[in-house]
């Protein structure tokens, strides 16, 4: 359905392939540049071609174009079909499991025929393992978590994979002779991290034809069910695709049993007991009599309740809240004045710092902090202080060029291992915009990080902490450490936490930034945006804050840039 994506993963693949067999690693380089700028390609890559363009895209050459050309045409890759007969597909999938890196998975199966997750299983409680160099206990148990991750991750679809494409589904759905409406429903309604499936809940007064329709759409692979109310599909990505439909007559109570979950329901039907009425999916009951159906206002109104929104839907004290009247008035992505977590090529981003900030100001932003790199961050080109005193120059020319936007000077400046950080203090004196973080050293023990994260939080010159965790989700664990303290800690010395849009992080997640928030720790929702169009994820974060109950109160960049400055300049004194 989605050709950039198609051809993206696969040239990840190869890249991936390649470092296996360690080989050249510019063509590795080479292979991964191509498939991060077809990913965030503005166009169908398939109108690129046909334009005679995709030279045009950054890090697509001659070689690249043709074999994007040929996969267009054939659905194949030849370089592609040779390498899987080289390295097993299995074992390139490995490759996500924490503690793997390219280097081990090729001498696990070089030396021991590790060619899946089964084999690595079996090897991972054998004794041969043992023998290869630098494989000691502590790795083994990495894998170990790492493959218990993967296995609980591995069938479901993050939100920001899964949004686009229940968007561009629910779009068609909407197109289709005898629909009225159609929304997304179930978990990606409610801005869940990870999704099971697609939920799309159609208005229409004759459902059968719709639910023909939507099963004979050239996106479908395989029918899972055809019925007159429900249509089940797998898409040719693989993902399986829900389609229910309702008439006006149960609108409301449909679009409310579909959002779910499944907890809030069971806690809505107990209450409707309670009150001697029952529910389902066609509306409120008392008795034969239907006293609600024609939208979800009116269905939670007819039990005693203000609507919810659907992100708050998890049976985490919402019904009570709204028994009470008691609903948090939440952010929303127009509430957002600015970003503060940016890249541009002065590290490992994709455009400058001109380019960077008028796209932000063209989203209607205030301002926007470039945060690139510190010097520790070597694979991302991070910054040295003289490079640093470069790009403030940099900083002050843009800020002549491109008009009706604030252009913070900032960086996002790794904590080190003793929570240290990367500039001294007299440098970061000279940002705006101090985001700390890790990016090395995951792997230490829970009072050894949370002292370093702590004592990097206690740096007066520090604003706020990035992506707090550390997890990639479905990839990687949180880091072990004590999130009480850092909250705690965040609290007394009037530092932000970060709640990072990126769809693999979305970090903090929504419970730890609940919990932030209810001991009155402040938030930035930031995009860590690498390229003018990750600045758009920003509606992710904002998701991801909503289900943990924040509002524009508890969110430093929903304030004007004249408040945020003075926030900045001393940070936690003033509210936000």
């Amino acid at each position: 359905m989605n050709k950039n994506r198609e051809i993206a993963q696969i040239f990840e693949t190869i890249a991936d392939m390649l470092e296996v067999l360690e080989e050249n690693r510019f063509k590795i380089r080479a292979y991964r540049n191509a498939a991060r700028n077809i990913m965030e390609l503005g166009d169908k890559i398939e109108e690129v071609e046909g334009r005679g363009e995709l030279q045009s895209i950054s890090g697509v050459g001659a070689d690249l174009s043709r074999k994007i050309s040929g996969y267009l045409e054939t659905g194949k890759i030849e370089e592609y079909e040779r390498l899987k007969e080289r390295v097993p597909p299995g074992a390139v999938e490995l490759l996500s499991i924490q503690g793997l890196g390219p280097k081990t998975l090729a001498t696990l199966i070089k030396k021991l025929g590790v060619r899946g997750l089964s084999d690595l299983e079996k090897v991972l409680d054998g004794e041969e393992i043992k023998k290869l160099p630098r494989m000691g206990q502590k790795k083994i148990e990495e894998m170990r978590r790492g493959i218990q991750i993967v296995k609980e991750g591995g069938e479901r679809i993050p939100l920001g994979a899964a949004l686009p494409t229940a968007l561009e589904i629910t779009s068609l759905v909407r197109e289709m002779p005898g629909t009225l409406d159609a929304v997304i429903t179930g978990s990606i309604r409610r801005m869940k991290e990870n999704n099971k499936d697609i939920d799309i809940l159609a208005l229409t007064r004759d459902g059968g034809s719709v639910i023909k329709a939507f099963v004979e759409l050239p996106i479908v692979r395989e029918v899972h069910a055809q019925g007159e109310t429900t249509g089940s599909i797998i898409t040719g990505e693989g993902v399986k695709v829900n389609l229910r439909v309702a008439g006006p007559d149960s609108w409301g109570g449909a679009l409310q049993y579909f959002t779910g979950s499944q907890a809030h329901n069971v806690k809505l039907r107990i209450l409707a007991l309670s009150k001697g009425c029952n529910l389902n999916e066609y509306g409120v009951f008392r008795g034969e009599n239907r006293i609600a159906w024609k939208s979800e206002e009116e269905f939670y109104e007819a039990l005693g309740l203000e609507w919810i929104p659907p992100e708050l839907r998890e049976d985490r004290g919402e019904i009570e809240a709204a028994a009470k009247g008691e609903i948090p008035d939440l952010i929303q992505l127009a509430d957002i004045r600015g970003d503060l977590h940016t890249h541009s090529t002065w590290s490992d981003g994709r455009y400058g710092i001109e380019q960077m900030a008028a796209a932000a100001r063209d989203m209607g932003y205030e301002y926007i902090a470039v945060t690139d790199h510190s010097p520790s961050s070597r694979i991302a080109n991070g910054l040295s202080t003289e490079r640093l005193m470069e790009k403030k120059k940099d900083i002050q020319r843009a800020r002549k060029r491109v008009t009706g936007i604030s252009i913070l000077f900032g960086a996002e400046v790794d904590i080190k291992s003793d929570g240290s950080l990367d500039y001294p203090d007299d440098v970061l004196k000279e940002l705006d915009v101090v985001i700390a973080a890790v990016h090395s050293g995951f792997n230490m023990e829970r009072a050894a990080m949370t002292a370093r994260i702590t004592a990097a939080l206690k740096n007066p010159c520090v604003h706020a902490l990035a992506h707090p965790t550390g997890r990639l989700i479905g990839t990687r664990a949180p880091y072990e450490m004590d999130i009480d303290e850092v909250i705690d800690t965040a609290l007394k010395h009037g530092k932000a936490l970060e709640v990072n849009s990126q769809y693999l992080r979305l970090d903090l997640n929504d419970i730890n930034t609940k919990q932030a928030v209810d001991k009155g720790v402040k938030i930035i929702i930031s995009t860590d945006a690498h390229h003018t169009n990750q600045l758009k994820l920003m509606g992710l974060g904002v998701g991801t804050a909503r289900r943990g109950w924040l509002q524009t109160k508890n969110v430093i960049n929903a304030l004007g840039i004249n408040d945020l400055k003075r926030w900045l300049k001393t940070p936690g004194k003033l509210s936000a």
